[in-house]
């Protein structure tokens, strides 16, 4: 990591600081994330930018496969089939681990991901960083040559495109209690849309809209944010609007990508920034350094249902092996130094595959820091210097 910015903004760094910066993010829409928000960005030198970008070139070079729809046909249950997929994903999330090997930093692929993420929000937390602490003109959390305008004219291109705003929404479950609200209230703001629960929307034919004042709002595009796996064990939820019914609908982001891009696609990626990944049907034997592993089911989210110390009775638990992965731990190291002591870090790079263009192209980026085992902002409970953030990449001379 880059010593020379971390020394600058640790040597500056104050809690009277983060708490005025966690305030401005509140007044921003008089919402404060229920997540944890660090205190510190990540900074991200050139060595490990390179071998960070060099690995999402390897894992798109597969992605953009002629095959890969054929590859992935199986991630798509029948109950999940949804009319009018597009060409390819529209959003793309690659999670990696900060690790060591022989003495150099290398990045290590978690998840893949054909959904999209906290694209707005990352922008503005960003920005906060800048405004309250001191952070240095040759670092950028966009990727290089794109300015802060220019992405969100690239977000509204691809999710608003040529529609009326009024006729394009934000589609979520109970979109008031997620932990992503504070991404909606960015995302209505930049583009003016709505966001609307998925139990609110109503269908005449194929026709779908939603109401407001009284009146019937035609929906023209749809921007998913929708994840299957909740919206299955909602079953209290009315719904009138159904994803697998036929509706004169785009999709900004099609359901199918959710299941393509997924755990279900890691197994097909062969580099060395890859961890060891085996469909769990398709395994002969069991690794003989079955300690290295960790189980995942295909169809879970927040990682819900991984074991991590996995044990071969946990095999005969499972009825359908089909729907489960078995991948090599990936051992973080603590690499970003905190006030005390170092702390761990993930880097989530995100990217944007426009219609029309032969791949997709990266944009921005998440960080996530963690002291435990689990890295998710929701674990870490009373810990500092943990929880949601955003990497600053040094940018070339």
């Amino acid at each position: 990591m880059e010593k020379n910015a971390r020394s600058i903004f640790n040597a500056n760094f104050t809690d009277q600081r983060y708490t005025n910066f966690l305030n401005d993010i509140e007044r921003e829409f008089n919402h404060r994330p229920t997540f944890r928000i660090a205190e510190t960005p990540v900074f991200i030198d050139l060595d490990l930018k390179a071998k960070v970008f060099d690995a999402c070139n390897q894992i798109t070079d597969t992605i953009i496969r002629p095959d890969f729809k054929e590859l992935t046909a199986k991630a798509i249950r029948p109950e999940f089939v949804v009319p009018n997929e597009t060409e390819h994903s529209l959003f793309l999330q690659y999670d990696f681990g900060v690790c060591e090997e022989d003495g150099e930093l290398i990045p290590k692929l978690i998840e893949v991901q054909g959904f999209p993420t906290l694209y707005f929000y990352q922008d503005l937390i960003a920005k906060k960083y800048r405004e309250h602490f001191e952070i240095a003109e040759n670092y950028s959390h966009l990727a290089k040559g794109l300015t802060s305008e220019e992405y969100k004219a690239l977000l509204r291109r691809v999710i608003v495109g040529s529609h009326d705003p009024k006729n394009v929404i934000l589609l979520e479950t109970e979109p008031e209690i997620q932990p992503t609200q504070i991404d909606f209230l960015c995302t209505s703001r930049e583009l003016g849309i709505k966001t609307i629960c998925v139990s609110d929307l109503k269908k005449e034919g194929k026709d779908v809209y939603y109401e407001h004042d009284g009146k019937k709002i035609g929906v023209h595009r749809i921007y998913n944010r929708v994840i299957f796996d909740e919206l299955i064990g909602r079953k209290d939820l009315k719904r009138e609007f159904r994803f697998n019914d036929e509706a004169d609908v785009e999709w900004a982001g099609h359901p199918h990508w959710f299941f393509r891009i997924s755990k279900f696609s890691i197994p097909l990626f062969r580099n060395k920034y890859v961890p060891r990944t085996y469909f769990l049907d398709q395994l002969d034997r069991m690794p003989e350094d079955l300690e290295n592993f960790v189980l995942k089911p295909l169809y879970s989210f927040s990682g819900s249902g991984v074991v991590f110390n996995v044990k071969p009775e946990h095999f005969n638990a499972i009825e359908d092996p089909s729907n489960f992965i078995l991948q090599e731990k990936v051992k973080y190291s603590p690499v970003v130094q905190g006030l005390d002591d170092k702390i761990k870090c993930e880097i989530r790079m995100l990217l944007i595959w426009e219609p029309g263009e032969p791949r997709p192209r990266i944009v921005n980026n998440l960080a996530r820091l963690s002291r435990g085992e689990m890295i998710g902002v929701k674990y870490n409970k009373d810990k500092t210097w943990v929880g949601g953030s955003v990497a600053f990449f040094q940018q070339d001379r």
